[in-house]
């Protein structure tokens, strides 16, 4: 049978190292107050030069150079963002574009946080529907030109960071997928009477104007956030997603070699992990070190597991993600 199999990953990082002091000039905060609420010492930010499809391209190359897949042998791009280039067209054009693949469909994929995994969904359907047989798929985002940098914006800035991760998928024949490397399967939910909980609200075409200067000076153009109301969907919709995968394919907690979660709030994560009894050392986080870079996290979480030797060829992965939507999904799979 034709199955999809993840056989590369990719990610970088921009130079602009912040720790949590660094946003003191800034805000009423400090490190202690960010770390013990979220895990988080640091985060990248991009230059002021950089847009988002620079970063996905990076990542984009360095996946394609570790899967041993020359570019031309891609036939689908799908690129996962909510902070796109511009407002039109989308950042997978630009990204097809910069890496000179003109002629194959290029697709944007924006579901937020969850975007990674809804876009590993599509690529696994497409792939067993026999449409394509090498799809690049990019997270990339660049939150920091978004964020308010006031105390009044705090709780959501002291969280995001920029960053990008890609995976290369290829059609594989499979015999035996419960044994053989390939992606199991995907879960996708969403919830839209919960949208404005978390939201960027402005420019849109909701209102009479895309943008004022009433909208700036309100600071609707920057993130918002119900963070106590988000905590408790995420902590109930993570567990729920990693449970409904494992039923799909008759597995339990045990089976699992690696859970990379969303990368959102360590105690997210953790609330996470007691509810379906994991292992502590079960579980791979990279918030401390990258913050959360929105839909990058899973990408850029499985990419730097295989660098530090975490994780390896024929291990069962399993991954969730929360966000804005709300929406949540989870996958597992073979490496």
């Amino acid at each position: 049978m034709i199955r999809s199999r993840i056989i590369g990953s990719g990610s970088f990082l921009p130079e602009n190292k912040v720790l949590n002091n660094d946003l003191v000039k800034f805000m009423d905060t400090s490190d202690e107050w960010i770390f013990q609420r979220s895990g988080i010492r640091s985060r990248y930010y991009a230059d002021k030069s950089q847009a988002t499809s620079d970063l996905g391209l990076i990542a984009s190359q360095r996946a394609l150079e570790n899967a041993g897949v020359k570019k031309e042998e891609i036939d689908l791009i799908l690129c996962a963002t909510i902070s796109p280039d511009h407002e039109f067209p989308g950042t997978g054009c630009f990204l097809q574009a910069k890496l000179g693949l003109s002629g194959i469909p290029a697709i944007d994929v924006r579901q937020q946080c969850s975007s990674f995994i809804y876009a590993i969904a599509q690529a696994d359907a497409f792939i067993r529907m026999g449409m394509y047989k090498k799809i690049l798929v990019t997270a990339c985002e660049i939150q920091s030109k978004a964020l308010d940098f006031s105390t009044a914006g705090r709780d959501v800035t002291v969280l995001f960071g920029d960053g990008a991760g890609s995976v290369v998928i290829e059609a594989v024949d499979v015999k035996d997928p419960t044994k053989e490397r390939c992606i199991l399967s995907s879960h996708l939910h969403a919830d839209g009477s919960f949208a404005k909980e978390l939201w960027l609200q402005a420019p849109g075409s909701a209102y009479q104007e895309r943008m004022t200067q009433a909208m700036m000076n309100n600071t609707e153009d920057h993130p918002k956030m119900n963070g106590k109301l988000v905590f408790v969907h995420a902590v109930k919709r993570m567990p729920e997603a990693i449970q409904e995968a494992l039923n799909f394919n008759n597995l339990k907690i045990s089976d699992i070699d690696l859970f990379l979660f969303h990368q959102a709030n360590i105690r997210i994560n953790e609330a996470t992990a007691k509810v379906l009894g994991i292992p502590e050392e079960k579980i791979f986080n990279t918030i401390e070190r990258f913050g959360n870079t929105t839909s990058a996290t899973i990408p850029l979480g499985i990419d730097t597991a295989v660098k530090e030797g975490k994780l390896k060829p024929g291990m069962l992965v399993a991954s969730a993600a929360f966000g804005s939507g709300f929406t949540w999904a989870s996958s597992i799979y073979r490496w």
